[in-house]
């Protein structure tokens, strides 16, 4: 599964560090999504009142990050103030030449597993963040879960 093409190293969006707030509009809707980078997971409990819904986002083309997203999609899960919120995971850089198949991703999270012992409804989707491949299908699972 190791991946020894230039690009896959050198790939220039930057890491997500610190927290971020973006106003979306969807339908007659306005949505605030809060970006939390991967190093801020620490304090990431402080921000769970209140949340309806959590998009977890994995970097599909990183295999060495693969466990720790892991660990962090398992806390996530097991928190008591997100029980009844809805999960949208996503593989985002399926643009780029090397990343991991669905199916590997699903394997090394054991996917199955989590969905079949979690409380929380969790869809899966793969994304380009960069070329907006499956960005469509993100907001549409945001404005269902709106309405829910």
């Amino acid at each position: 599964m190791e991946c020894l093409c230039a690009l896959c190293t050198t790939a220039s969006l930057s890491l997500q560090v610190g927290t971020n707030l973006t106003d979306l509009t969807l339908g007659r809707r306005r949505v605030t999504v809060r970006e939390l980078g991967g190093c801020m997971g620490p304090i990431w409990p402080s921000y769970y009142r209140d949340c309806g819904s959590v998009i977890f986002m994995v970097d599909a083309a990183n295999t060495c990050q693969v466990s720790s997203s892991c660990v962090q999609l398992l806390s996530i899960l097991s928190a008591e103030l997100l029980q009844h919120a809805s999960v949208l995971l996503l593989f985002n850089k399926i643009d780029l030449p090397c990343p991991m198949t669905l199916v590997e991703m699903k394997s090394l999270f054991r996917l199955d597993d989590i969905i079949t012992h979690a409380s929380q409804p969790i869809t899966v989707l793969e994304l380009s963040a960069r070329s907006g491949l499956g960005l469509r299908e993100a907001l549409r699972w945001l404005d269902s879960t709106l309405k829910e």
